[in-house]
């Protein structure tokens, strides 16, 4: 295998399905982050009917509504889409670790990709800095795992 195919891995979108549930706390920067998502799939070839997206009230909910798609075993990989600003109290700790922790667990439960797109910043300036529409954004690395892990996966059940 060369150096490059292991770097890539293999991101074709063949019939692969995707849910996305984006959470609308902090919209502005999730927003930017599905239309990373979005566009990225697109451009990879997925169809629009092969994405569904849902949306929840803030990241603390992401793992809830992923389990539950998960579930259905109808998609191939989860995407998660949020973001959590430290502030003042610990209230950022708890929300990022727990919504973290359940993502992996729903990973690991299920054999589905969840895939974890929740920015977790201490300001919001570098949340935006990791949204940009035209820039730098979280949501097309969110899709790209998504598009690798779901063929990975595929492959060990074939």
């Amino acid at each position: 295998m060369k150096l490059q195919e292991i770097q890539t891995g293999d991101i074709s979108p063949g019939t692969a399905r995707f849910a996305i549930v984006a959470a609308r706390f902090n919209s502005d920067i999730v927003n930017n982050l599905l239309t990373g998502t979005l566009d990225t799939l697109s451009t990879q070839g997925v169809k629009d009917e092969n994405i569904e997206t849902f949306f929840v009230p803030g990241a603390f909910e992401l793992p809830l509504v992923a389990k539950q798609l998960a579930e259905t075993k109808q998609f191939s990989a989860v995407i998660t889409l949020g973001c959590v600003i430290r502030g003042d109290t610990p209230h950022f700790d708890f929300v990022a670790g727990e919504c973290a922790r359940g993502i992996m667990d729903i990973n690991l439960s299920t054999n589905v990709p969840v895939i974890f797109g929740v920015l977790t910043t201490d300001t919001p300036e570098q949340a935006q800095l990791r949204s940009q529409i035209n820039g730098d954004n979280k949501g097309i690395d969110c899709a790209l795992c998504a598009l690798e892990m779901s063929n990975v996966i595929k492959n060990i059940r074939d």
